[in-house]
């Protein structure tokens, strides 16, 4: 047994200012620490992200999920084994006794359960990937690069949330990394050379805002320019993150798409000429968080990865409805989506066993805390989508080139 002596939070700021909170948990003979990202772009099925609704931070502040922590759950957890994840995340979700995680808040529980996780692999010894996938945890992810970013992740004129390159001919984290960093600096080049200096400003991500580019064939080409001027063209190939529940007009049922409205049948169509004429390899999200049947349509239709985020929110039970109806091939996984370890550990296996891929994904408001390149190597996921530049993101980078260092026998994928 490792026993839990304390449990503490207080509130932090995420790298786009706004208040989140940070859970210590301390054992017997070790601690963990865990900061807990927030996205901007939220599924409505996510658990709730529980804020003060004060005047501090425009009602941002998290004051009341810091309370949850230090007076309802820490008495919960003090005495209790911190080697037991299921257990203790079930005693967290029991406490908050919601469908959504309301009561406490998601942001609280998935602070504490993380901070648990770190803290025993702490007390134990052990790198954190190692904990999560013990002896099986060997494969370092494809990094999943967001160069140009529209949608409710900048204010350009894209509606596309992410417009991704994936170098698949590398054949390590570090060459990875630096081929996605030299066709970045490239095309911040072209940017500013065809669509003015103002393009090169960046998104919550880090990825470029060009304020007159508007058709997501457009961005996939400069960034194909990119690529080849770098002399890369056969190692890398295109992915979005569509997010359209955010375009989606639910009275009309169509989507607002380079100014004019598409219906379901003209989006997959749009799809299938946008994947017949680029090497994009895989869309997340491509149509409404609630259209399981487009979802499934597009599916039997593309030979891509179609992945769900907002679809699924990394919550098992929307997941079997996918597999039921084979919608989608691939889920997004957040662990914040879902609010605790155990419930996103449950998500990924189940999606392994239905033959679905799995990326572990950031979320825009992010912190420097580096547990997603570990979760992502623990869970074998094989994929990482974690931004391009700020320092929060570079900061996931730096921590999956440490492991590669330090672990010379973990593998690299060859493609997806």
């Amino acid at each position: 047994m490792v026993e839990i002596r304390r449990v503490d939070a207080r509130e932090i700021l995420d790298c786009r200012l706004e208040p989140t909170l940070r859970v210590t948990v301390e054992t017997e003979s070790g601690s963990g620490r865990a900061d807990v990202p927030c996205g901007r772009s939220r599924g409505e099925h996510e658990a709730v992200d529980l804020r003060d609704g004060d005047d501090r931070y425009d009602g941002l502040g998290v004051r009341t999920a810091v309370s949850n922590v230090t007076d309802t759950i820490a008495p919960a957890l003090t005495g209790r084994d911190a080697l037991e994840q299921r257990a203790i995340d079930r005693t967290l979700i029991d406490l908050d006794g919601t469908a959504d995680k309301s009561a406490l808040g998601g942001n609280a529980l998935t602070g504490v359960s993380l901070a648990v996780l770190k803290a025993a692999a702490d007390s134990v010894d052990l790198p954190l990937y190692r904990y999560i996938g013990g002896a099986d945890a060997g494969v370092l992810p494809i990094p999943f690069f967001d160069l140009i970013e529209g949608g409710e992740l900048a204010s350009s004129g894209l509606a596309f949330q992410e417009h991704q390159v994936v170098p698949v001919g590398a054949d390590s984290v570090t060459e990875a990394v630096r081929m996605s960093a030299e066709v970045y600096y490239e095309l911040g080049d072209l940017l500013a050379e065809r669509h003015g200096e103002a393009s090169r400003n960046v998104g919550f991500e880090g990825g470029y805002t060009p304020i007159d580019v508007t058709d997501p064939r457009d961005a996939f080409e400069l960034e194909l320019a990119a690529i080849e001027e770098c002399g890369y063209d056969d190692e890398f190939v295109l992915a979005a993150d569509v997010a359209a529940s955010h375009f989606y007009d639910e009275a009309t049922g169509t989507y607002g798409l380079m100014d004019r409205r598409f219906d379901r049948d003209e989006l997959l169509d749009f799809y299938e000429e946008l994947t017949s004429t680029y090497p994009v390899v895989s869309l997340e999200d491509p149509l409404d968080q609630a259209d399981f049947d487009g979802f499934a349509e597009l599916t039997e239709r593309l030979d891509i990865q179609i992945i769900g985020d907002d679809l699924f929110v990394t919550n098992p039970e929307r997941l079997r409805t996918g597999f039921d109806r084979g919608a989608a091939n691939a889920l997004l996984l957040k662990v914040n989506q879902v609010g605790t370890v155990s419930e996103a550990l449950d998500a990924a296996a189940a999606a392994h066993r239905h033959g679905y891929a799995v990326q572990v994904s950031e979320r825009s408001g992010q912190t420097a805390d580096t547990w997603l390149a570990d979760l992502a190597v623990g869970l074998n996921a094989g994929q990482i989508k974690t931004g391009v530049s700020r320092s929060e993101r570079t900061e996931q980078y730096n921590r999956l080139l440490e492991i590669e260092a330090a672990h010379g026998a973990i593998s690299f994928p060859d493609g997806l």
